[in-house]
């Protein structure tokens, strides 16, 4: 998976506490993992020919997966912008 950009924190917005925004970049870092071992089996899903409602199943896993990604990248962005550096 791909690390997110910098982003800079909002005026105003509350920083997270440090020990905190540790166990919240551990629990990130466990769902990046297990997101990355459904991203893997969705393409290899994707390599194989599969008839009638198969391929549709298939279409939302694909949907669901890229939605859980985007999703794990703004939570992993959030933590980044708004803990102690």
């Amino acid at each position: 998976m791909t690390e997110p950009t910098q982003a800079a924190p909002q005026p105003g917005a509350a920083e997270i506490p440090e020990e905190l925004a540790l166990e919240i970049r551990k629990l990130a870092h466990d769902l990046s993992n297990a997101l990355e071992i459904i991203v893997q089996t969705n393409y290899l899903l994707g390599t194989v020919e599969m008839k009638g409602p198969a391929s549709e199943w298939l279409r939302m896993l694909d949907n669901g997966v890229n939605r859980a990604l985007e999703i794990n990248l703004a939570l992993r962005t959030y933590i980044k912008a708004h803990a102690p550096r």
